[in-house]
This record gives structure tokens, sequence and C-alpha cells, in this order.
């Protein structure tokens, strides 16, 4: 594993990109793992856990047959070195009885993270590349597909280079006509950046039209001797753009100016605080802000924090840390995802490492601040993300180095996980996106 890249992606000799219809199949749960709940508790359940879908590019809403059924597809992401994983694969979920079914696949080197158009009509993976083994002279890719809704298929539309190496994020701007992705980088020259590519009304995904480079490091040897930029997400107000660089502990803030003639001059240009800055040897990851706009919480990966802060007008103030580390551990951590609950009452992170846990805060209404609940065993190696189904009924999070996902029921109240989660053994399981079929 490379010292800079702690993702663990490796590179196969082969980059096929097709896709491969699969009839539907009923998937077998571990051995030992309750295969569904009881008729009785299923429908205590759906009363107790009714939600709204909640809206994004990632989510529609329910497709409601039966009373209280609302059945989604959900999209795997995976690495594919070491031929466990073909790529990318669909499942029939029921979040009512938590049946699951495999519908399709595709095959696509390294697709570790995803993002759905806003019309629930196309895929786009990244192809983090080189990974581990691969010379840092090798670039990554950012591959389309298109989506049927109605049969779960995904047919492979292009490919183009992601301009950087190992990319790691995908983010769609907010008028849908740009893709954005965060390359993490192993390269020692120039170091990390994120890369901006228009998107055609067919899908394709063009080349890029503006790479962004940012300089510096950290004191943490090996892991920020340069720039990682490790996330790019827009705020909520759809004007302005954070990129979170885990190499020299910044959150940088850029104005998003949409261009109407594609050309990406002028897309994005430094706010005037320019950054917020991150307590050195942090490692900041992952941001996500909250549904009213006015708080973001951010994972740090190299001390496993959660960092809040208020949010107006394209700055971060930073108002609290968190740290997700147990008392007396003495282990391995690595700060990962971060994810809310629909109704914005809980906030979920994965701390990786040796602690291999989700760690499960209680967000204040008043002021957005957290308060720890409690941490969940991921009952693997290295969970790398989860996603919570926008019903708020399951948690689905995948160990990445143990090629099994867990399906933690949930208590929409309470939100905690239930200690029978069901197990689905998938090759090097990243990302997880939740998508209505019809």
């Amino acid at each position: 594993m490379h010292p800079s890249h702690p993702c663990g992606a490796n590179s196969p000799a082969s980059m096929l990109q097709d896709a491969r219809p699969m009839r539907a199949r009923p998937i077998a749960w571990a051995r030992g793992v309750a295969l569904m709940l009881s008729l009785a508790a299923a429908q205590s359940f759906a009363q107790t856990a009714t939600m709204p879908a909640t809206p994004g590019a990632a989510s529609g809403g329910a497709t409601t047959g039966a009373p209280g059924k609302e059945v989604y597809d959900l999209l795997i992401g995976t690495y594919t070195g070491g031929g466990k994983s073909e790529g990318i694969y669909v499942y029939r979920f029921d979040t009512a009885s938590g049946e699951l079914s495999r519908i399709a696949s595709a095959q696509t080197v390294n697709p570790s993270y995803l993002v759905v158009s806003r019309d629930r009509n196309y895929v786009y993976a990244v192809n983090e590349l080189p990974g581990d083994n691969g010379p840092a002279t090798q670039r990554g890719g950012v591959s389309a597909f298109r989506f049927d809704r109605a049969t779960g298929q995904l047919s492979f539309l292009n490919r183009v280079s992601s301009d950087g190496n190992d990319p790691c994020y995908l983010a769609l701007s907010p008028d849908g006509k740009y893709l954005l992705t965060a390359n993490y980088s192993v390269a020692s020259n120039p170091g990390g950046s994120f890369a901006v590519f228009p998107l055609s009304s067919d899908g394709h995904v063009g080349n890029s039209v503006l790479t962004v480079h940012h300089e510096g490091g950290g004191p943490v040897k090996g892991r920020q001797d340069n720039s990682h930029v490790h996330s790019t997400v827009f705020s909520p107000d759809g004007k302005y753009l954070f990129a979170q660089d885990l190499g020299v502990d910044k959150v940088f803030a850029y104005r998003y100016t949409p261009d109407p003639s594609a050309s990406g001059r002028g897309l994005f240009g430094p706010t005037e605080a320019r950054y917020a800055l991150i307590k050195p040897g942090s490692g900041p990851r992952h941001l996500i802000f909250d549904a009213g706009g006015r708080h973001a919480y951010l994972t740090t990966e190299l001390n496993a924090s959660v960092l809040v802060f208020d949010y107006r007008d394209g700055k971060l103030t930073q108002v609290q840390t968190n740290s997700m580390i147990a008392p007396g551990f003495r282990g391995k951590i690595g700060g990962g995802a971060i994810h809310m609950s629909p109704d914005g009452r809980f906030l979920y992170a994965t701390n990786r490492g040796d602690a291999n846990e989700i760690v499960q805060f209680s967000v204040d209404p008043k002021n957005g601040h957290l308060k720890y609940v409690k941490r969940y065993p991921t009952l693997g190696k290295t969970p790398r993300e989860f996603a919570i189904d926008p019903t708020g009924r399951w948690l689905i999070v995948g160990n990445q180095e143990s090629d099994s996902a867990y399906f933690f029921r949930r208590d929409p109240q309470t939100g905690e996980l239930a200690s029978d989660p069901k197990q689905l053994s998938i090759g090097s399981p990243v990302d997880f996106k939740f998508v209505s079929p019809s």
C-alpha cells in the first residue's frame, strides 16, 4: 500500500468497460444472519419509520407498490484489483422487508466513487488509477454510463482522463452542466488537483476544461508531502465550491460562476477568504452540509475527528471539534466518510484503521453542534464509505478489505443501529448510491 495513498486500489492489467445484463436473482445472506424481518416486525417497523425521501443527485422518490413498500436501486462501486470484483453492481433493495436482488453489473476499473445525474438517467464513476502499484505517470479516468431505471441496466458511454492521479470523488455542478473530480494524486509533482468536465445532453463526459492545483504540504511525513485533494463539494446555495485538501490541511473555497460557453474560463475563482485553515496534521477528507445550509461537517482522516462549521456566504467558521477515537484506544485510526440521516437529527462517520467502526452523533437543531451517542463495529476491515437509505430505515457500510457489506437496520427515532445486520459478500466494496427505479 502506497504510504501517501491509503485507499488500497490496485491496477489490473485489463480495462474492460462494458455492461453485462444480468437476470435479477435474490441474494443469499451470510449464514447465521436473519434472512429478513418477520412479517409482524416489518409491519411495525414500517409504521414507525415512514419518512419522505430526500432529494438529491443520488436519489429520487421511492417506488410505492403495496402499502409500506419502498423499493430503490442500490448502486455499489468497488475496487477491481485482484479479480474479486468486475466494477459497478446494481441491486434492487426493498426497504420495508430488507430483500435484496442483484439485477445488473458493468465492467469498469476501480469505480471507487459514483454520482448519479439529477434526472437519474446517467451514472458517472471514477477510475481510480494508477492505484498503489501503478506508475505515478499514469492518469486516472472518469467513465459515463446510461442508466435504465426500469431495468437497472448500465450501458457504457465513454471515458476520459481525469487529468490527475487516483481520482476518488465526484460532484455535479448545481446546474448539472459540469462534473468535478478530486484527484488525490500519488505524484509528487504537481500533486493533488481537481478537474472540471463538461457534460453533454446525452450523458457523455467531455475532456476537462479546467484543472486546479494546490501547493504546500503538512507535518505528517508520507501523507502530507504535497497536496491531496480528497473531495469537492458545492454549497447548498450553489454559489461556492469547497475543495478538501488532506495534504495541506486546508478547505479551499471557490466562487462558482456558470459559463454559458462551457469553455471553463471564469468558472471558479478564489473567494476573499480563500480557504479555511484546519489544525496541522488533521488531513481534511469529506464535507457535508445540513439541509438548511447553515452548518457544515468535515471529517479529518489523519486524526479521526468531525469538525463543525457555521456557514454563511461562502465562508466556513469552525465552532466545534469532535474526536471519533474511543477513550484509551491506542491502535491505528483513519476518519472516512460522513453522512446525515434524512431527517437531519443524526450524523454518522466512519473510523477505519484498527477501529473499524461507525460513530453516531446527535445534531443540536439550535446551533448544529454534535453530541456523541454511540459507536458500532462494522464487522470487517476498512469501512471506507456507507449510505443511509432515503427512508432512514437502513444504513449500509462496505468493508473494503473484508469483501463484505453490512445492512444495519436503523431506528429512525433514536438513530441506533441494530446488532444483527445482514451481510452481503462482494469484492472490495467502497461507494453506495440509492436511486429510484421509476
